[in-house]
Parts: structure tokens; sequence; C-alpha cells
């Protein structure tokens, strides 16, 4: 191992292990690993199963919503 690779493989340790993990995907995608598999952070799938019901429930956003959350306001 290189001394920068190293050096860098220490900071990492340092982090977060949800962070050192979205550095180590990247480090594998750069050293040839397939890119195009991306797994969901767990907190990725309970978002995605939530919006997942809210769809299924046709419990969509009204134009009000929108654009409050824009900063749109009607003239």
């Amino acid at each position: 191992m290189t001394t920068l690779l190293d050096e860098a493989v220490r900071r990492v340790q340092t982090l977060p292990d949800a962070v050192q993990d979205d550095y180590a995907r990247l480090l594998l995608r750069l050293a040839g690993e397939d890119p195009s598999v991306y797994r969901l952070s767990p907190e990725e799938e309970r978002s995605l199963d939530l919006a997942d019901g809210e769809i299924a429930r046709a419990e969509f956003a009204t134009q009000a919503e929108i654009d409050a959350v824009l900063g749109l306001h009607e003239p």
C-alpha cells in the first residue's frame, strides 16, 4: 500500500461507520466493481417504503403544498 493510500485509510477509519461504508463503496467502484449496483442505506429503504405506501394510498401533495415548498405565491 502506498503512503498516500495508507493515510487516506487511517483518516476514513475515524469517520462514522455509515460514512466509512460510503467511502468503501466508492473505492470499490473505482477499483472495478460493478458501478450499476446501488445498495440503499437503511434510511433510504425506510424512506422508499414510506413513499411507496403514500403512492399506494394515493396520498399526493396538493398544488398548494407544492407551491409552499417551492416558495411560490399566487399573485
